[in-house]
């Protein structure tokens, strides 16, 4: 077909580049042409010469790297901790309907209410950021690795006991191994779910990180700040992202991987 004749012969990396580049020029255009207000919507080039006056002063590594050490802390405190619940809630069913009303409680509680009370509890430290993005990150990661769990099949299963497989051996080779795709898929989720976490915290009491700056900009009304803020953390989210989806390739060698024209008929 044409469409995955053009895909071979152009990577999907490029088109992706040409759509960012063309978004950005439509944005610049608008703005230059008075479609849209400088005041309100800055433009790219604004955007771009803002954050390298910040990393030539050193004021963007200060900032960024408080924002990234607290949403790394929440990252791995609030996955670790999903893991492991999820992981002996699905093994062990009479505990998990004992606590099923308490974690839907639990979960349903709105973030944004718990973050003045975690500024409360832990002061404008690290640690109020780390404790929002850790609920945050905790509930996604979870909810993914019991269902993984639960939805093994019980003949695998069987058939492992059936060869004498202890409950570690079940849970390292046939368990884990068998879950590791719904833990990714909440990892995706999480790492960015992480970072708007400690940046929100940040934005409502904080002296340094990236949520700090950009509640200063905005408090100036220098909108060019804001969006040189916002950009600054959709660059570390795409890093971070690669990262993740090379480590689950790693860690996924086994799994077939899907053809590219596996739907498509002629």
């Amino acid at each position: 077909m044409p469409g995955t004749a053009s895909r071979r012969l152009v990577p999907m990396f490029v088109w992706q580049v040409l759509l960012g580049v063309a978004l950005l020029g439509t944005w610049q255009g608008l703005v230059g042409a008075g479609v849209l207000d400088k005041f309100f919507f800055s433009r790219p080039s604004e955007v771009a010469m803002r954050v390298w006056q910040w990393l030539v002063t050193g004021m963007l590594g200060e900032h960024l790297a408080v924002t990234l050490l607290e949403a790394f802390l929440s990252f791995t405190i609030g996955a670790g901790a999903g893991i492991g619940l999820g992981f002996l809630l699905a093994r062990v069913g009479w505990l998990a309907e004992l606590l099923d009303p308490y974690i839907r409680i639990a979960n349903a509680l709105p973030r944004v209410v718990l973050a003045p009370i975690f500024l409360l509890w832990f002061g404008l430290g690290i640690w109020s950021k780390v404790a929002l993005g850790v609920t945050v990150v905790f509930f996604i990661v979870f909810f993914n690795t019991f269902q993984g769990v639960r939805d093994v099949s019980p003949a695998l299963l069987n058939n492992a006991r059936m060869l004498g497989a202890s409950e570690r051996q079940l849970a390292r080779h046939v368990l884990l191994p068998s879950a590791l795709t719904w833990i990714f898929s909440s990892l995706h989720v999480s790492v960015g779910f992480a970072i708007i976490a400690v940046v929100v915290a940040e934005y409502l009491g904080a002296s340094k990180g990236v949520g700090s700056v950009i509640s200063e900009s905005e408090g100036l009304f220098d909108t060019t700040g804001v969006f040189a803020g916002m950009a600054v953390l959709a660059g570390v989210v795409l890093v971070v992202g690669t990262g993740v989806n090379w480590l689950e390739r790693r860690l996924l060698r086994w799994k077939p991987e899907r053809s590219e024209s596996s739907g498509t008929r002629a």
